[in-house]
């Protein structure tokens, strides 16, 4: 069974809030044949939120939908996606680079 991803990476503050990494990581698994779930793509409809708003909707669609986590570069500087990051791992869910599991699939 192919994992639906959950993409986490840094949002706040970058241009565009960092939706063209999030859509190229998005359009890359999904060709190497995973499912996605892209918080810049949920956003859509939402951009008068707020950061907290966000986070809500966020968490509650990885916790309840996505069965593991692919990291965008930069992750680590984000407040929020390292939020995201330490609820996967504490919930258990895999947790790696979005190059990882692009590898994975290469080698499957």
């Amino acid at each position: 069974m192919t994992p639906l991803l959950y993409l986490a990476g840094p949002m706040s503050d970058l241009p565009e809030s960092n939706f063209p990494a999030f859509d190229r990581a998005a359009e890359r698994l999904r060709k190497a044949g995973y499912e996605v779930l892209s918080p810049a793509e949920e956003a859509a409809g939402h951009e008068s939120d707020t950061w907290e708003q966000h986070m809500r909707r966020d968490l509650a669609a990885m916790c309840w939908n996505a069965d593991s986590v692919a990291t965008i570069e930069g992750f680590e500087q984000s407040t929020g996606a390292s939020l995201e990051v330490h609820v996967a791992k504490a919930l258990t869910m895999e947790v790696m680079p979005v190059s990882a599991w692009l590898q994975r699939a290469a080698t499957t």
